[in-house]
């Protein structure tokens, strides 16, 4: 089979249906699973093939010939793609965090046994096969004067952009808004719907006969499809795929189920993929003629000074638009286990929940404080942005100028076209951190925050198009924040929510050269006040004195961004 071409856009066609339809229940609507596209796809370009399926079905074969059990590690990854260990150790990673089934193994595996129990073969073909896709580009704002009044961008690098190259200045031209949730999933599907046999092939396997009439789907087989699609807004929560089909759904577990030809499967599919397009033609129509909401995630920002914070139709949160102030959210605020902060700016934000996931994107001149994310964050494009989070694992892409502060399981991945980043060990902690760290499997003993991993500073996966040569070019990594400038983040009490946690310090230790420079600076500032009590001043000048260090104290706030933690102290 030869590679489907890509869809041409996003958003299917209005439905005829008038609105006196009835409403549909929402645990028969497919979806495409969220989390492979957002947080699955590596801008390796061994990993993206001119023809997935002529490539994967001999790798499948020759895979399942290798293992005894249909599992591979990453020297058999590294193997069979030619790729570096280092590379088939993030295909794991990254495999295990987007996988949907919080019992299988390799989800379950603790921080740096993924080897030892490796990926299942039909999971990996998938997640190499989705690997051709190709993202919606942002959206820019329909008013960009008035995006530009309340986005200002006061980067040393805004000088020099006619220095920079075409693809940097794509990326400089204006504030990136994120498709509309409508838009992503849409172009999921439609994606899909191009690429469904394709996708049957790698799965199916022959039945008494040859060519593609015989193929056929087991029931365990016909699962890993979850990987990729699942009904109802619940996921792995809910039913499995095969008990909402009408393959397997009265199937006895004491008996093996009799295998479905694929072209059945795949009509089934394509029948659900149709109508799960349909439906969100229709809820997109029904939201542009009716009146604006402010929890409606589907519509785009109406204003570039306005505020969102809503929750969507698939149990993601979202904190948009918060401009110069503070804004917390705790557990018992957020619906879902994902959330996802968007075009924010000179703010404070604080996540203090347990969360499955995380997306950061668009903001500038901010502290984002995340609690702890048990599969992955991704930060993108954004500018003057100090990020403190405890996770499984993170993804940095197309960001400049900004700060993390992390305590991460896994390497920090950095990806597309970055400027100054900086990483520096967690530095915080709120009452119930542990607890929120214990719920979603982060390990506090295991902290990979100074072994950043690079790739390419293009990202395949885009639509834009990319000069020649600017792909074999590795993404600018991130350097080390100075000990001597590491600085403790203190979450006000009265922020930290209910005070019912056990956690009192920062659960992750700090690197020598760290906790060395802490202690320094506090028998500094011990000596610095003992002589300041004793200086024989006259009130006059320790009035000067005390006007001085003020003055200075405001400067360091402004110039180390710390300025942001006080909007908390303004009131609403």
């Amino acid at each position: 089979m030869t590679e489907p071409t890509e869809p041409a856009t996003s958003s299917p066609s209005p439905s005829p249906m008038g609105p006196t339809a009835p409403p549909r229940d929402p645990t028969t609507v497919l979806h495409p699973r969220r989390e492979p596209f957002e947080h699955g796809l590596l801008p390796i370009p061994k990993l993206i093939f001119s023809d997935p399926t002529q490539t994967l079905i001999p790798l499948k074969q020759k895979l399942l010939e290798q293992s005894s059990n249909h599992r591979v590690d990453s020297a058999a990854i590294a193997e069979s793609l030619q790729i570096s260990l280092d590379h088939a150790r993030l295909v794991l990673d990254t495999l295990s965090s987007v996988l949907p089934s919080d019992s299988e193994p390799l989800v379950t595996s603790k921080p740096g046994e993924n080897d030892a129990v490796g990926a299942h073969v039909f999971d990996l073909v998938l997640f190499l096969y989705i690997q051709s896709y190709k993202k919606l580009l942002p959206r820019t704002h329909k008013d960009s004067a008035a995006v530009a009044d309340v986005w200002p961008s006061t980067s040393a690098f805004d000088g020099y952009l006619s220095a920079l190259s075409p693809l940097q200045l794509v990326r400089s031209n204006s504030r990136r808004f994120m498709p509309s949730q409508a838009d992503e999933e849409a172009h999921q599907l439609s994606y899909l719907q191009k690429h469904l046999a394709n996708i049957l092939s790698l799965l199916a396997e022959p039945e008494e006969g040859e060519g593609e009439e015989s193929l056929v789907l087991t029931m365990d087989r016909f699962e890993h499809l979850g990987f990729l699609v699942q009904f109802g807004d619940k996921g792995s929560d809910g039913n499995s795929l095969s008990q909402m089909s009408p393959f397997f759904a009265n199937s006895d577990p004491d008996m093996p189920a009799v295998p479905v030809p694929a072209a059945q499967v795949h009509d089934w599919l394509l029948q659900n993929i149709a109508s799960s397009l349909e439906h969100i033609a229709e809820r997109t129509s029904s939201k542009e003629n009716g009146p604006a909401s402010a929890s409606d995630q589907d519509v785009a920002m109406a204003d570039a000074c306005a505020v969102k914070v809503s929750t969507g139709t698939r149990g993601a949160s979202f904190i948009e638009g918060i401009s110069k102030s503070s804004y917390v959210k705790h557990a018992s605020d957020i619906k879902g286990s994902s959330i996802k902060v968007l075009n924010c700016q000179e703010s404070a934000i604080y996540i203090l929940a347990p969360l499955r996931y995380a997306t950061v994107y668009g903001c500038s001149d901010a502290t984002i404080v995340l609690g702890a994310v048990g599969k992955a964050v991704r930060v993108e494009h954004c500018e003057r942005v100090h990020v403190i989070v405890a996770a499984k694992r993170i993804c940095i892409a197309n960001c400049r100028e900004c700060v993390f502060f992390l305590g991460v399981n896994q390497r920090p991945l950095i990806i597309g076209d970055n400027h100054k980043l900086q990483v520096a060990p967690y530095n915080t902690f709120y009452s119930q951190l542990e607890e929120h760290m214990n719920e979603v499997g982060i390990l506090p003993t295991v902290n990979h925050w100074d072994e950043p991993l690079a790739l390419g500073m293009v990202d395949h996966h885009d639509s834009l198009s990319h000069p020649a040569g600017v792909s074999d070019v590795q993404a600018e990594s991130a350097t080390r924040v100075d000990p001597d400038q590491f600085t403790n983040f203190l979450i006000p009490k009265w922020l930290g929510g209910e005070s019912t946690g056990s956690t009192e310090n920062n659960p992750f230790t700090l690197p020598d050269a760290y906790m060395a420079s802490q202690h320094r600076n506090q028998k500094n500032l011990g000596e610095i006040r003992q002589l300041l009590r004793e200086a024989p001043l006259e009130e006059s000048r320790k009035r000067e004195l005390s006007s001085a260090l003020h003055v200075y104290f405001k400067d360091w706030l402004y110039a180390s961004g710390n300025i942001r933690q006080l909007y908390c102290l303004q009131g609403e």
